[in-house]
């Protein structure tokens, strides 16, 4: 008797609700689901296997999101140690130069293994090999310094009230590995000016 026919209920069907072009692409929660969103995110968990496992969960997805700033640079997750634009700023400079130090690693492999496997048939190669040694590690030294002067300097001009301390070394920890593996990953080329 008071049934809609078929023809009404289609017709009653609102359509999608287009959002505006500055909002923010879904409806406004009720008062009461917001209420319900706060009260779960405010619940103590009842026992230690809910505590450890929400622990565990909430470890995992900032271990998440900071693994994925490290690919990205997205200063919001990173770590302490690399968060804010003073340490991008020395990320950037190291990245778009040479160095002797990212490259030192693999020489000293080198030479130390020739070294070892060829100083019984050749005994003046060992000379040759701590002669290479210690050139290395002059190299390492005047560019440790080369690194941390200029770097001091180009910080003190863009960010003349920002503190260098410690920024040096940073940068020199951040030389010492090989560009492909170095994290947050690098955003600039080589040669490329730091912003």
């Amino acid at each position: 008797m008071f049934r809609r026919t078929k023809s009404e209920t289609d017709t009653t069907v609102p359509a999608e609700p287009q959002g505006k072009p500055g909002g923010k692409g879904r409806p406004t929660p009720t008062r009461k689901e917001a209420e319900a969103a706060r009260k779960a995110a405010l619940r103590k968990p009842r026992n230690r296997k809910e505590a450890s496992a929400y622990r565990r969960e909430k470890v995992r997805t900032e271990r998440a999101k900071m693994q994925d700033a490290m690919r990205t640079g997205d200063d919001r997750y990173l770590p302490a140690a690399d968060k804010g634009p003073v340490r991008r700023f020395a990320r950037d400079y190291v990245d778009a130069r040479y160095s002797v130090m990212e490259f030192a690693l693999p020489v000293l492999l080198v030479v130390s293994l020739v070294g070892v496997v060829f100083s019984a048939q050749f005994p003046w190669l060992a000379g040759i090999v701590n002669l290479l040694f210690l050139v290395m590690i002059v190299l390492i030294a005047l560019d440790w310094f080369l690194l941390s002067a200029g770097l001091r300097k180009a910080v003190t001009m863009k960010f003349p009230k920002e503190s260098t301390k410690g920024l040096g070394f940073y940068a020199v920890r951040r030389t010492m590995q090989m560009r492909r593996w170095r994290l947050p990953k690098p955003m600039v080329k080589r040669g490329e000016k730091p912003s």
